[in-house]
């Protein structure tokens, strides 16, 4: 009894997707090795960066302010903690693919406290006390979304799986001294981040806290996205326009508007 055609024809899908499927492998394998042997020569790199970010931004690691920057950071690990842990560094690669950013929080530089940092702004792990600006995000997430509920860690793991890009000017600090890996060439590597997705994407909301994050407004289109500012969640100046700007309702609203799916903000399990 011969086959049908629509049994043929699904054999056939099933054999195409299963060579597509090993050629995708085969080249992640490729480009995985060839992270690993660029990341030796240089130290800023670090392997476990996400595949679509790293083709997205293969350029900048060949850059003389990369190669700086990586020599820099050798000097520190060998006098100093530096956090967050290498293997952190490259998180806000790993949680989503970059043509999925559909929302970027800017941070400035990570946590520089014991345990804090691990690779996204504004977020650290289970079990460690929520900082104080995360808190007032939470508050202010309360007021602004209707059955928020603060929840009772700050792992922010959970927007970033939705495409919420928690992305820190300075991706490196060193022990209980902030601010002190700025001017290094983290900036020079995370505006590469946002013109990438200002050129590339379309419909993204951009949240800019605080003054250093304003500055980032240069590198994109309004015309394009939607720059929402405000003063950043620090307790020294929540109060001063923080605290009901209503930037996560006015998030989802222009998501919506864009045909976008919304951020679910409670989703923090």
């Amino acid at each position: 009894m011969s086959k049908s055609p629509s049994n043929q024809k699904q054999k056939h899908d099933d054999l195409e997707n299963d060579e597509n499927g090993e050629k995708s492998l085969k080249k992640d394998a490729v480009e995985r090795g060839k992270i690993i042997a660029l990341s030796k020569k240089s130290p800023a790199l670090f392997p476990n960066i996400g595949l679509t970010w790293f083709r997205a931004l293969e350029k900048e690691f060949q850059k003389d302010y990369f190669k700086k920057l990586g020599d820099f950071l050798l000097r520190e690990q060998n006098s100093h903690t530096i956090y967050p842990p290498r293997q952190n560094i490259y998180s806000w690669t790993t949680t989503a693919e970059i043509n999925d950013v559909k929302v970027v929080i800017l941070g400035q530089d990570p946590y520089h406290g014991l345990n804090q940092a691990h690779g996204l702004a504004f977020s650290v792990r289970k079990g460690i006390p929520i900082p104080k600006s995360l808190v007032n995000i939470f508050k202010e997430l309360r007021t602004d979304i209707p059955g928020f509920k603060i929840p009772s860690h700050g792992c922010l793991y959970g927007w970033a799986t939705q495409g919420v890009l928690l992305l820190n000017t300075s991706l490196t600090v060193r022990a209980h001294c902030a601010n002190s890996h700025q001017n290094k060439g983290w900036e020079c590597f995370t505006d590469a981040v946002i013109e990438w997705i200002n050129t590339n994407l379309s419909g993204v909301v951009f949240l800019l806290w605080g003054g250093d994050a304003k500055k980032k407004s240069a590198l994109i289109d309004k015309k394009k996205h939607l720059i929402l500012t405000a003063a950043h969640p620090s307790p020294l100046s929540a109060h001063r326009g923080f605290f009901g700007c209503g930037h996560f309702s006015k998030t989802n609203d222009y998501l919506q508007k864009c045909n976008k799916t919304s951020i679910n903000w409670a989703n923090l399990p």
